[in-house]
């Protein structure tokens, strides 16, 4: 009879095994393929924004082979949507914070080698003051399911969306990043939407 500890191993091990599948899928994407997947899904996920009327998004910048969201972040400010871009923070590891991001923000690189506005609270916004954040993925299933890097910065930062209804996920991904079913961890936060370049996938 395998125990719990056992059972948690064989989780991590298969969830490792699929963050290295997706990636190298999403990598292999040429340069043509992605700037076509990129347009079609910014299109899609801007009209998810225009329909929930937010005014303040908080999105990322593209790394390790994402679907590339510069497109959806000039398409943003085009609408006159206000944009945030997440910040390591410096006390609580773990967890995220948000600061305004306009064409003319600083960014710096931070530990994990991911671009990063300087520390400024003034341009400072609290998570329940965000209307969406468009999160990262590596991985998700048809039940909305989505599997992240394995830090929980985004789970920490959406535990409690649900019950006031903000920041409204949404997840941003690849079509090859969709796998048949994930095993979540009691923190993973599921995801209400997921936009990719072919389809709006609602949960």
């Amino acid at each position: 009879m395998k125990t719990r500890y056992q059972c948690s191993d064989q989780i991590k091990q298969a969830r490792q095994q699929i963050r290295q599948s997706v990636r190298k899928a999403r990598r292999s994407i040429s340069e043509p393929q992605q700037r076509l997947f990129a347009s079609s899904a910014s299109q899609r996920l801007l009209q998810q924004v225009q329909t929930r009327g937010a005014r303040h998004v908080a999105l990322y910048l593209t790394n390790d082979g994402e679907l590339d969201t510069a497109p959806l972040i000039q398409a943003l400010w085009d609408a006159g949507v206000n944009l945030y871009l997440p910040r390591l923070h410096p006390f609580c590891r773990g967890n995220l914070l948000f600061f305004a991001y306009t064409p003319e923000t600083t960014l710096v690189e931070n530990v994990l080698k991911i671009r990063e506005p300087i520390l400024d609270i003034t341009r400072m916004i609290l998570p329940h003051e965000l209307d969406a954040v468009v999160t990262p993925l590596v991985a998700f299933d048809n039940t909305g399911a989505r599997m992240g890097m394995g830090g929980g910065f985004y789970d920490r930062t959406l535990a409690n969306w649900h019950k006031t209804g903000k920041p409204y996920p949404i997840g941003f991904a690849h079509d090859c990043q969709q796998v048949d079913s994930l095993d979540s961890e009691h923190w993973d936060v599921p995801l209400p939407v997921i936009v990719t370049p072919t389809r709006v996938l609602k949960f």
